[in-house]
């Protein structure tokens, strides 16, 4: 039961970071521009994402431009693109491989072994999301970070760091941490799951009994006795005298 509970909470963190994965790949908020020196009296804020730029006007008009050209993004931009939709393909394949092999659903219940398979693939899958995940947020913000503090960069290419690096990171690190719980669903002993017992089936050894009821006698009445068929077939070569008004024996 405690097993089947880690893996609920695992299922469900991973859940939050495929979100938080997908939030943070469709929001444009990865890079913030930076209110210093003479930025500060413009009062233009402009973000940028991986498919498109936002420009906040002082007026608070508020408009986004996708990116015109795949190939003349920067290669950084173009890398964060490809490992962030890899990572949520990995998360939906998680996301459908986890109730198989969850112990509190009824898929799989005749076969354990492929059951704990099932759970620690989905786990695996999860942490492998969480991991491509982590690259890309990891990989923006030490850019970001080297290039503010940069002297010879001019104050309005400057930016900071977008809300979107922060749900990132959150979101790897819950998937990394759902996908190891499930993962560890796999590695239990062999009696630590769901138990199911099988039930051999017993051998029958010799022929089976035959049962007859034997015919009415005359002024008398037959008894049902259990026969094999070499009785049976003895008894009607020697019949026995009966008593009057009754069978004794009950054979024929």
């Amino acid at each position: 039961m405690a097993s089947a509970a880690v893996e609920l909470i695992g299922f469900f963190l991973g859940l939050l970071g495929m979100l938080g994965s997908l939030l943070a790949t469709v929001l444009p908020s990865w890079r913030v521009s930076a209110h210093v020196g003479s930025n500060i009296v413009t009062a233009v804020s402009t973000v940028k994402g991986l498919w498109a730029e936002c420009v906040t006007q002082s007026t608070g008009t508020f408009q986004c431009e996708t990116y015109n050209s795949l190939l003349a993004l920067p290669a950084e931009l173009q890398a964060a693109r490809g490992l962030m939709v890899a990572s949520l393909l990995l998360s939906f394949a998680a996301l459908a491989a986890a109730p198989l092999g969850m112990q509190c659903t009824l898929c799989l219940g005749g076969a354990p072994n492929a059951k704990r398979r099932a759970a620690g693939t989905a786990g695996t899958l999860f942490v492998l999301a969480g991991f491509l995940t982590l690259v890309p947020m990891s990989w923006t913000m030490h850019e970001v970070v080297q290039t503010f503090y940069q002297p010879g960069i001019s104050p309005s290419a400057k930016y900071e760091l977008g809300e979107c690096l922060y749900v990132g990171m959150a979101a790897a690190l819950l998937s990394s941490l759902g996908g190891a719980m499930l993962a560890a669903s796999c590695c239990q002993e062999e009696g630590g799951g769901v138990a199911y017992p099988a039930y051999p089936m017993a051998a029958v050894h010799g022929p089976a009994h035959a049962y007859r009821i034997p015919p009415l006698q005359p002024g008398g009445r037959g008894h049902a006795h259990p026969l094999s068929a070499g009785s049976h077939s003895s008894a009607h070569g020697n019949k026995k005298p009966t008593a009057a008004g009754y069978d004794v024996t009950g054979y024929v």
